[in-house]
């Protein structure tokens, strides 16, 4: 995709002639942004306003100034593979600060995004979202981040307990921080072993930010969950909503695939993580020295982030988690000592 990328000088200009405008509930949203449907010169579009201020994840990620607005100022948006469409016309800030307002104006792709449920999606839709990111992967192999964007510390911290603590205090919590705040006393009991490796990481993300750097980065576009997935007619993977951006470890991004999509994957999540491997071979992103590093430190670090979720779901779903987790850790001992070692 190349051209400039069009930035309006407000909310007013870009929507400017919108008309039918509708206020939508994505079920699969849950940020505190708002969504609308709107009509220009004819055709559908979505758009999507977020803030600091009014936007918890926003919160709990650390984005002060706007870091999509960042990416699509810099072009790196634009700059993607022809098998990635992130929809995305044009964007407009309005305010200074953690006080400023984006929106986001995109197509209306929605009769192309996968629909909500929990129902395994089909084997091939399944393969071609892991090829969709391995082929933006690949294009922006080495990249490195000189914007000032998500860090691998952040993330590891996104649902630590201290970081969630002023969100949890809110009179009506959002929903994912109220089952998080349930979820790490849960694990302390049910994976005590774990639980203690993750909160040494939560007190000090740093070593194992240091030991994913050590391996090869890519940029991160952050959220390959369902709710911002589709697949075009012609195979074209649909990317939405770029909130979390960023240079680390491909598999931190099919880490995060594989957490938040557990029920609705075709296959299991070892076949997943090979059927990346031979995307990026395919690509001539060679593997062999660090994949297999990158795949146990990507899984401890999205338990980290995750750990609380999968307390309080399946036991099955728990025991790959921890067991996986856990040889991550011996990657990482000297840093965070296992109680049991």
């Amino acid at each position: 995709m190349t051209g400039e990328p069009w930035i309006a000088r407000s909310r007013a200009e870009l929507l400017a002639g919108a008309h039918s405008g509708v206020v939508v509930d994505p079920g699969d949203a849950r940020s505190g942004s708002v969504f609308e449907r709107v009509v220009i010169d004819g055709a559908p579009y979505f758009a999507k306003t977020l803030g600091y201020r009014t936007d918890w994840i926003m919160r709990i990620t650390g984005d002060r100034d706007l870091r999509t607005l960042k990416i699509w100022r810099d072009g790196v948006m634009n700059d993607v593979p022809p098998e990635i469409d992130h929809a995305v016309v044009g964007m407009a800030a309005d305010g200074e600060g953690e006080d400023a307002l984006l929106t986001i104006l995109m197509r209306d792709v929605g009769a192309n995004l996968i629909p909500e449920g929990s129902e395994p999606i089909s084997l091939e839709t399944h393969l071609g979202f892991v090829d969709g990111l391995a082929a933006l992967s690949a294009h922006h192999w080495g990249w490195e981040d000189d914007l000032g964007l998500t860090t691998m510390e952040e993330r590891l911290r996104f649902f630590a307990p201290d970081n969630i603590v002023a969100e949890a205090a809110v009179a009506d919590p959002p929903l994912p921080i109220r089952v998080a705040t349930q979820g790490w006393p849960r694990l302390a009991e049910i994976a005590p072993e774990l639980s203690g490796v993750i909160a040494a990481i939560h007190a000090s993300p740093g070593p194992l930010a240091a030991a994913m750097r050590s391996t090869p980065a890519t940029f991160l576009q952050g959220d390959w969950k369902m709710g911002n997935l589709g697949r075009h007619d012609d195979g074209r993977t649909i990317l939405l909503d770029w909130a979390y951006p960023g240079s680390g470890p491909v598999l931190w991004d099919l880490a995060w695939y594989l957490a938040l999509n557990c029920d609705r994957l075709p296959i299991d999540k070892d076949a997943t993580i090979e059927a990346l491997r031979h995307a990026l071979e395919s690509r001539r992103v060679r593997t062999e020295g660090w994949f297999d590093l990158q795949v146990d430190l990507c899984l401890l670090g999205m338990t980290a982030c995750f750990g609380w979720e999968k307390a309080m779901g399946s036991d099955d779903e728990l025991r790959w988690w921890e067991r996986r987790a856990l040889v991550g850790a011996r990657r990482v001992a000297d840093s965070y000592p296992l109680p049991n070692a």
